[in-house]
């Protein structure tokens, strides 16, 4: 669809199931699950093992074809944690997959596809073996992970830092510089002089924030009808 051709109230309706469901099926497979989260499709996300904690504010976003995944490993001595601190972004088709520990800062943002994993998940010479070398991942505040970027076992990501889309990151990248490539290496410095806002800023008044995009959505659906959002749904035509 060109355009959401839902009435306002059914909009609302929709937003007020998805909190529903959030609360009642998918917040009691975290360990913890802070306040004012937003899960959109929550349906679609995986959780799977204990040890999972999320902080406050997060945004989780999911389609059909690209479920969100937290899974922790426990087997013998193996035991994964899976923490993300406040205020972080988690897009479509992102996974994390933990045998030890990862770590995520506040105002951190996973784009689409991304993947964060602390284990081998196989031991390289006896492929029978499950897990494999582990060691723990780190990624500081503020940290931005691009488009189908891999994070692999044993790095630390510092504050502020962003990876290009399609990287696979082996090793330590600092603070405040853009790195990319496979392996990912450090391509550029972020200008120290400019500031960098992050997404606590989206959070200093939470209230405000939803009662705005309430009076957004109110605006711009208000004049659609059910029986042309049935038809759209039905019968679509070029230019729905």
């Amino acid at each position: 669809m060109i355009r959401d051709h839902r009435p306002y109230w059914l909009n609302k309706f929709y937003a007020y199931y998805e909190d529903w469901y959030g609360r009642h099926f998918t917040s009691p497979h975290f360990k913890s699950l802070g306040a004012n989260f937003t899960l959109m499709k929550p349906w679609y996300i995986d959780v799977n093992g204990d040890h999972i904690s999320v902080g406050d504010n997060v945004h989780m976003i999911t389609a059909k074809d690209r479920r969100i995944s937290f899974s922790t490993w426990q087997f013998e001595d193996y035991q994964g944690h899976i923490s993300l601190d406040d205020n972080c972004l988690v897009c479509p088709g992102v996974r994390f997959d933990s045998g030890s520990e990862i770590s995520v800062g506040k105002n951190c943002m996973f784009a689409a596809g991304a993947y964060i994993t602390d284990a081998d998940w196989h031991d390289i010479y006896d492929r029978t073996q499950s897990v494999g070398n582990t060691q723990p991942v780190r990624l500081e505040d503020n940290v931005w992970v691009g488009d189908g970027a891999v994070i692999c076992k044993g790095v630390t990501v510092g504050e502020n830092s962003v990876i290009g889309a399609g990287s696979v990151v082996t090793s330590a990248i600092p603070a405040n510089v853009i790195a990319a490539g496979n392996p990912a290496r450090v391509v550029k410095a972020l200008d120290p002089d400019r500031e960098i806002v992050t997404r606590a800023s989206l959070f200093t008044d939470p209230d405000a924030l939803n009662f705005k995009i309430d009076q957004i959505n109110r605006y711009v659906l208000t004049s659609n009808s059910f029986f042309n959002w049935l038809k759209t749904c039905v019968a679509p035509k070029r230019g729905d």
